[in-house]
């Protein structure tokens, strides 16, 4: 089964006159919230884990923009960060099974008993895998209130307040 696409790309336009953090608190938000909604979209379809593969690659295509901009964040940015790898983690896994069932068919070519139980093993796992997967989605990564905070320090860190300040040396001024 070929993993159905997140419907709208996860993409942000640079706007040329800004700065990079003006870029980062205006334009960040924006790109956390349709990846939000897209995540949920997904989700409330119930896809089979061989779908899910679309939401890690979002998932890795956001975590790789907020990298970027850590320069312009605090320690918090990091948190984010560490629960989309998380994300990736548990999708990574998932998929696992399904390439898994895969290069197993591609393997043995003839469809055998023995070949017939691992499968089954494989999406069985995938399908548990995906299941807990989706818990974490709603109990932890999307649970109320995240949204915002992902969204509200994206909007409010980026910026000058939030650069590291040359250090005074001895007998010299900044």
């Amino acid at each position: 089964m070929t993993p159905r696409p997140i419907t709208k790309p996860l993409q942000i336009e640079w706007a040329a006159r800004a700065d990079v953090a003006g870029n980062a608190r205006t334009r960040l938000p924006k790109l956390v919230a349709a990846y939000f909604a897209e995540g949920r979209k997904l989700l409330d379809a119930n896809p089979a884990p061989a779908e899910l593969h679309t939401l890690r690659l979002a998932s890795k295509k956001l975590r790789y923009t907020l990298e970027l901009f850590k320069s312009c964040y605090g320690p918090g940015l990091t948190a984010r960060i560490n629960a989309l790898r998380s994300l990736q983690q548990m999708l990574g896994d998932i998929n696992d099974t399904v390439a898994a069932e895969r290069t197993i068919e591609t393997a043995i070519g003839a469809r055998t008993p023995e070949m017939a139980r691992v499968a089954r093993f494989l999406r069985g796992r995938g399908g548990a895998m995906a299941n807990e997967f989706r818990k974490h989605w709603r109990e932890v990564f999307d649970a109320a209130g995240r949204e915002r905070w992902w969204i509200d320090y994206l909007a409010r860190r980026a910026g000058p307040a939030n650069r590291k300040r040359p250090r005074r040396m001895a007998g010299h001024a900044v």
